[in-house]
C-alpha cells in the first residue's frame, strides 16, 4: 500500500490537501468528500477508506476548502452550503485522479457525507464520463435537487434509521434519481453512525457497491 499526502493546486490561492492511498493494482479509485466541520483526518471516513483499500480500491480523502477558508467558515458558515463551489473543486479533483499514474484508466467513484454528498452528486451529473458510482453517507442529496435527474452513475444512499429528518430528505431525493439507485437504512443509527456496528455496516455496503460498479469500468 502506497500512502502519501498530496496538494492539489487549483490556482495560486487555492491549494487543497489530500490523503492518497493506492494498493498495488488498484481495481478502482474512490474520492471522499466530507461536510463542513470534518476533515480528511475524520476517523469515520478513515475507517470506511480502510475497508475500501482492503477491497483493492485506491482512496483519496480530500479537503474541499483551504485552511484559510476553513478558519473563516468557523465564524461565517458561508461556504458549507456553497454546492457550486464545492462541486467545482470536486470535479477538478476527479480530473486529477483520472490522470494520476496510480489510478489512470480505472473506474472512479465518489463517497460523500453531509453536504459533501450533494457536491458529489452535482459533480457526477456534470462528469458522467468520469464517475462510475456514488455513495452517500448521511448525506444531503436534497441540496443537489436540480442535478439529481441528470446523474447517470449508480447511486447508493445510506442513512441511519434514527436520523429521521435526513432519512425523509433522502427518500425524496431517491424519487428524483433516474439512474440505478438504492436507499439503505441502517437500523437504529443516528447521523454520525456512532452506534456499535453502524459504521462497519456503512463500510461494507459502500465496498460492495463500489466493487460491483467500479470493477472493469474504464471511462477514459
Amino acid at each position: 500500500m502506497e500512502v502519501s499526502e498530496i496538494e492539489l493546486r487549483l490556482s495560486p490561492a487555492v491549494r487543497l490537501g489530500g490523503s492518497f492511498a493506492t494498493p498495488g493494482g488498484a481495481r478502482g479509485a474512490v474520492l471522499f468528500t466530507h461536510g463542513s466541520g470534518s476533515s480528511r483526518f475524520s476517523p469515520r471516513n478513515r475507517k470506511v477508506a480502510d475497508v475500501l483499500q482492503r477491497s483493492g480500491l485506491a482512496t483519496l480523502l480530500l479537503e474541499l476548502l483551504t485552511p484559510a477558508e476553513e478558519e473563516a467558515e468557523r465564524f461565517t458558515r458561508h461556504l458549507r452550503f456553497d454546492i457550486e463551489l464545492l462541486s467545482g473543486r470536486l470535479t477538478a479533483a476527479l480530473q486529477w485522479l483520472s490522470r494520476a499514474p496510480q489510478t489512470q484508466g480505472v473506474g472512479l467513484g465518489l463517497f460523500g457525507s453531509s453536504t459533501g454528498a450533494a457536491a458529489a452528486l452535482v459533480a457526477a451529473a456534470r462528469e458522467p464520463a468520469l464517475v462510475s458510482a456514488v455513495v452517500s453517507r448521511g448525506g444531503r442529496p436534497d441540496l443537489a435537487s436540480e442535478a439529481l435527474p441528470l446523474v447517470r452513475a449508480p447511486t447508493l444512499l445510506i442513512v441511519g434509521g434514527a436520523d429521521e429528518v435526513v432519512l425523509d430528505l433522502n427518500r425524496d431525493a431517491l424519487a428524483l434519481l433516474r439512474c440505478e439507485k438504492r436507499l439503505e437504512v441502517v437500523p437504529g443509527a443516528t447521523h454520525l453512525f456512532e452506534e456499535p456496528g453502524a459504521l462497519e455496516r456503512v463500510a461494507t455496503l459502500a465496498a460492495r457497491w463500489f466493487e460491483v460498479f467500479l470493477s472493469g469500468a474504464d471511462r477514459r
